[in-house]
């Protein structure tokens, strides 16, 4: 662990959680202090989202290996983070993560790291998928079955939609687990430490907006065959490409994206392509 300071057990909640925001604030220091080490900051820079109370943020800020950014949407956490934590003030915005325009914040790559509210912990991923090439890290804490199901190889029952558009650009790896009594309040469930790491993909080998259409299509019916579930977007051509007996969970990536491939044709002959989603190959 970085730093020598003692690390008192447990951490008052000087905040008022909010239902509505997903508030569950941790409380135990050393699980804090666990989590910041998990990051590795190649990049030299970090921005957290959360922050909350500061419980990340107070050994985040001990590292002298990163300049320290923080988002907090709550403007009550936000006015507390700044009185407690003057040098970061300048750093500071009291801001929805979902909605900032992250290159202009941060003209450089950064690492992201947070205890994500679980309420919008798989929209956060979507938005990290967004700016991949500025984002080569991230560290979040976030519902168990969420962090397990991101970090699922394929095959498993909790591998799914945004498992695959993930593991297309990053590592993931499931770090640790984290009990519901750290929090306040504590919430129903368990909690899942992740970190990502960005891979050498620059792009996928296929047309990335058909792929991510072919991916939701897929899992949108998980329990059925490729051949039924993806029936609406290739007609008769469902029934002769590869793979189309297996179920969606048992394609990995590159399997993905050979099936969109091999779809291609079929669907732009069908007509089925006509959205704008499709025939721009968009990247993910």
């Amino acid at each position: 662990m970085r730093g020598g300071n003692i690390i008192p057990k447990r951490m008052p909640s000087p905040v008022r959680a909010k239902k509505r925001l997903g508030q569950h604030f941790l409380t135990d220091a050393a699980v804090a202090r666990r989590i910041v080490d998990c990051l590795e900051a190649k990049g030299g820079r970090a921005l957290e989202v959360g922050a909350g109370t500061g419980a990340l943020t107070q050994f985040l800020l001990q590292r002298t290996d990163l300049q320290l950014f923080a988002v907090e949407a709550d403007p009550e956490a936000a006015a507390f983070l700044a009185r407690t934590y003057p040098a970061l003030s300048p750093r500071l915005m009291c801001a929805n993560f979902l909605k900032i325009d992250l290159p202009a914040v941060i003209p450089d790559k950064f690492s992201v790291i947070g205890n994500f509210p679980y309420n919008i912990s798989s929209q956060i991923f979507f938005k990290i998928l967004e700016y991949k090439n500025h984002i080569p890290e991230v560290v979040g804490m976030l519902q168990k079955e969420v962090a397990e199901r991101l970090a699922a190889q394929a095959g498993s029952k909790t591998y799914g939609i945004l498992s695959v558009f993930l593991q297309a650009f990053y590592s993931i790896e499931y770090m640790f687990t984290v009990e519901a009594g750290v929090f306040s309040p504590p919430p129903k469930v368990k909690s899942g430490v992740v970190r990502l790491l960005r891979n050498a993909t620059d792009h996928l080998p296929c047309n990335e907006a058909l792929f991510k259409r072919i991916v939701k299509t897929a899992f949108n019916q998980r329990r059925k065959t490729l051949r039924n579930s993806l029936k609406p977007l290739l007609g008769k051509a469902s029934t002769a490409l590869p793979a189309m007996h297996l179920r969606p969970e048992q394609l990995n990536v590159a399997d993905f994206a050979a099936l969109t491939n091999a779809a291609e044709p079929y669907i732009l002959a069908s007509g089925t392509a006509s959205s704008p989603q499709v025939l721009p190959s968009k990247r993910l």
